[in-house]
């Protein structure tokens, strides 16, 4: 009788430990493909359309861009997760072929001091750990030097670039923050660390609506530029695009910042601040979010792909690492969703599009288009919306990479 009992215990523990290695094996699928699955599927697609566009030539248009630089990363970060040396060809075929072996990087010129240079630095830094290859330190090196000498407002903020002066941007954080602080953890460089969790103070500091709880997307420190709040220095809407780059940049930065460091705690509140703002203004019916955030179905407005993709990987992200509730997990996968069922489409022979992207935005500047970038709420409605960019690719992939995660 006893062994007739051990039998059926046996049988049945061997039945849960099935049904938990079926779990395990079985993910949960949006639509009829995993996370991972749909982050394969835009990440092949895009390969496929660009082929090796992105790719220096000499006589070629490809330029030292952040666009590829999030692009490529996403393709790296998916490489960790299902192994594919296309993706790891693709993506030293796209930045390496920018990189001199002395580390010289084509099309970069420092003496600009754009923000936005330093953000393919990252993809370097990701192959010098997948090549070994010492020009990629070299390159990394250079990209960091930059920072040394980066022109400040009065207070210590980076200026976006050296033609917006006296200017702070939200994608500037996201340009910047991580790639420093990567680089400080790399090379033991730790004012990396201090410098880094001063520029996010600085931000918030100046951008953020108590009343909305969402960041305006750039700051002028004189107050005179034709954009800028006369009072407070801010431009005047909030720009889905602009606050996704800064939720990126807040959870990618926590990857590298020392645990012990004092500033860690507050950065955390700073991302989960955020995230009660964002998840504010989620669209109720969709799950997605506005180009114009809190302007929601005001003519002309639209559910806009890259500030939702990147919500859904920040947010996610944020949950996987606990600095945010799990109790954020349906309105993630919610929004998850609803991009692949609303804002994703096949278009045959195997290839995927991700549709409604916000093509750019910015802030003064000599507009080639003849509109000025004044940040009104025309402004943001008005610029071209396209399939494909890479803005919203990337984030997509690294957003299914994170989704995926949340169920294990």
């Amino acid at each position: 009788m006893k062994l007739k009992l051990a039998s059926v215990c046996l049988a049945t523990l061997g039945l849960l430990a099935s049904s938990c290695a079926t779990n395990k094996i079985a993910p949960k699928k949006f639509s009829d493909a995993t996370p991972l699955e749909w982050s394969q599927r835009l990440a092949d697609s895009e390969m496929a359309r660009r082929g090796d566009s992105l790719v220096w030539k000499t006589d070629g248009k490809a330029k030292w861009d952040y666009t590829a630089g999030l692009f490529t990363l996403s393709l790296l970060k998916l490489n960790g997760q299902v192994p594919s040396r296309s993706y790891v060809n693709f993506s030293k075929a796209a930045i390496g072929s920018f990189i001199e072996p002395g580390g010289i990087i084509h099309t970069y010129k420092p003496e600009e001091f754009q923000l936005d240079a330093l953000n393919p630095g990252k993809t370097a830094i990701a192959l010098r750990a997948t090549t070994g290859e010492e020009r990629y330190s070299v390159a990394v090196l250079r990209l960091a030097a930059q920072l040394f000498k980066q022109p400040c407002t009065a207070d210590g903020g980076f200026w976006h670039k050296q033609r917006y002066t006296n200017q702070m941007w939200l994608d500037g954080i996201y340009m910047a923050a991580p790639f420093y602080v990567e680089f400080g953890k790399l090379f033991q460089f730790t004012p990396a660390f201090d410098e880094v969790a001063k520029q996010i103070r600085l931000i918030d500091k100046h951008t953020y609506d108590a009343k909305t709880g969402l960041n305006y997307h750039g700051w002028d420190a004189l107050k005179t530029q034709p954009w800028a709040n006369p009072l407070t220095g801010c431009s005047s809407n909030f720009w889905g695009r602009a606050m996704g780059w800064y939720a990126m940049a807040l959870v990618d930065v926590l990857d590298y910042f020392p645990k012990n460091h004092p500033a860690r705690p507050q950065i955390i509140s700073t991302l989960q601040k955020l995230s009660v703002g964002v998840l504010k203004y989620q669209d109720a019916n969709t799950g997605l979010w506005w180009q114009v955030m809190d302007a929601g179905d005001r003519q002309g407005n639209y559910l806009e792909a890259t500030a939702s993709a990147m919500f859904v990987y920040s947010l996610a992200k944020g949950v996987n690492h606990g600095y945010l509730s799990r109790d954020l997990i349906p309105a993630i996968e919610k929004a998850y969703a609803s991009i692949i069922k609303n804002l994703i489409v096949e278009d045959g022979d195997g290839k995927w599009s991700l549709t409604k992207c916000c093509s750019v935005a910015g802030l003064g500047g000599s507009p080639s288009n003849g509109k000025m970038r004044d940040g009104s709420f025309d402004y943001y409605i008005g610029e071209p919306v396209v399939n494909n960019d890479l803005k919203g690719i990337g984030p997509f992939i690294l957003a299914g990479i994170e989704v995926h995660r949340l169920q294990h």
